[in-house]
C-alpha cells in the first residue's frame, strides 16, 4: 500500500488546469510557480504523513495568497510552517490571520504530530485563484465567486476530489469549512457521492475577520465536530 504522504506529492506536483478562464482571471499554482514550495510540501507530508493511516478531511475553498499560495500548505502561513511544523520557508515570510486560529485550533486537539495523524486538509479547489480588481492588483478569488467560473472548473474540481479521496480518506464525513463553500460543495456531493455526511464548519477567515473574541468557542466547536465522529 502507498504511503498517504507520496501520494499527497504526486498530486500536488502533478496540478494542473488545462480550462480556459476570463482575461482577468489566473490560477494560482504555487506548486508550480516557487521551487521552495516543491520541496516544502515534500518534507511536510513525508513529516506527517508518512504512513497508510486513514484520516477525515478538512474542505477548504481554494489556496490563498497569503496561506497555501507561498507555503504550499493549506491554512499554514511561513510563521506557523517554521514554529509550529519546524519547517522553515527561506524565501519570504507570512503571516496569516487564518493559519493562527488554524494552529490554535491544532493545539488543542493535541498538536501537530496528532491532528494531522488523524486529518487532511484540502479544498474543493486544490489550485487558487487571482483576480485583477480596478486598481491593476491581484486579489484573492474563489472558486464560488461566479458561477461561470465555478462551470468552467467543474470537471477539475471532480476529478482532483476523486483522486483526493484515494490517498486513503474516511469517507463517512467531510468537514466543509465555510458556508458558503458549504452550499456549493453540497451541490457537488450529492451528484458525486463523495462522503455520507457532510459537516459545515465556520471558515477561519470569517472567524478572526468577525468573531476574534470568540474564537475560543469556535475552537471548541470545531472539536465538538470533531469528538462526535
Amino acid at each position: 500500500m502507498d504511503i498517504f504522504g507520496e501520494k499527497v506529492v504526486r498530486f500536488l506536483q502533478q496540478l494542473h488546469f488545462t480550462g480556459v478562464l476570463p482575461e482577468n482571471i489566473q490560477i494560482l499554482n504555487p506548486y508550480r510557480d516557487n521551487p521552495e514550495i516543491k520541496k516544502i510540501a515534500e518534507r511536510f507530508y513525508t513529516r506527517f504523513y508518512g504512513d497508510t493511516r486513514s484520516r477525515r478531511m478538512l474542505i477548504g475553498i481554494n489556496p490563498g495568497r497569503l496561506g497555501a499560495g507561498v507555503t504550499g500548505i493549506p491554512f499554514t502561513d511561513s510563521k506557523r510552517l517554521t514554529g509550529e511544523c519546524g519547517i522553515p520557508v527561506e524565501s519570504v515570510a507570512t503571516h496569516e490571520p487564518s493559519s493562527v486560529f488554524m494552529y490554535d485550533m491544532i493545539k488543542a486537539y493535541g498538536g501537530v504530530k496528532q491532528f494531522y495523524s488523524d486529518f487532511y486538509i484540502g479544498s474543493v479547489s486544490p489550485l487558487g485563484l487571482i483576480i485583477r480588481n480596478e486598481k491593476g492588483n491581484w486579489v484573492n478569488r474563489n472558486y464560488y465567486d461566479d458561477n461561470s467560473v465555478f462551470r468552467l472548473m467543474y470537471d477539475f474540481i471532480i476529478q482532483s476530489m476523486h483522486t483526493q479521496l484515494e490517498f486513503g480518506l474516511n469517507r463517512e464525513v467531510g468537514y466543509v469549512l465555510g458556508k458558503k463553500n458549504y452550499i456549493f460543495f453540497r451541490e457537488i456531493n450529492e451528484k458525486e457521492k463523495f462522503f455520507k455526511t457532510l459537516t459545515v464548519l465556520e471558515h477561519p477567515r470569517y472567524i478572526v475577520q468577525y468573531k476574534p473574541h470568540n474564537a475560543d468557542w469556535y475552537i471548541a466547536k470545531y472539536l465538538d465536530a470533531f469528538g462526535g465522529e
